[in-house]
């Protein structure tokens, strides 16, 4: 089995909401404020983060798959909001995926519309 790799996977889940529920053309010249926009909304989206249910995989078993090999990115996450290193044993695995990927939201979302610069520069400036 390969290591999951979070930020590819946030990355593919930014790409696909965009895709879906995002209008470009309404956005346009306004790049920044549909970053912001992103970063704001897809905190709560469960097929981005899970934040909102409180679970991505609804799966304590696919989560901790998750989350083995990527123990060391949970603990910068967990870092970051300030929560204590047994956040894990306490709160479980589908919520420190969940901690993960919203770790990773706003990266996954800078990278994902430089990948659509192109694209975004012809609609939205």
């Amino acid at each position: 089995m390969t290591n999951y790799n979070y930020l590819e996977e946030v990355t593919d889940d930014v790409r696909e909401y965009i895709q879906n529920e995002i209008d470009l053309q309404e956005w346009q010249g306004r790049a920044e404020e549909l970053e912001e926009q992103l970063n704001e909304d897809l905190w709560t989206v469960d097929s981005v983060t899970g934040n909102a249910s409180g679970s991505y995989t609804f799966s304590t078993y696919q989560a901790e798959e998750n989350i083995a090999h990527n123990l060391d990115l949970l603990e910068e996450a967990l870092e970051e909001f300030g929560c204590n290193k047994d956040y894990l044993f306490t709160n479980g695995a589908e919520a420190a995926d969940v901690t993960i990927r919203c770790y990773l939201l706003s990266q996954a979302i800078a990278q994902v519309l430089e990948e659509l610069e192109e694209e975004l520069e012809e609609i939205l400036d």
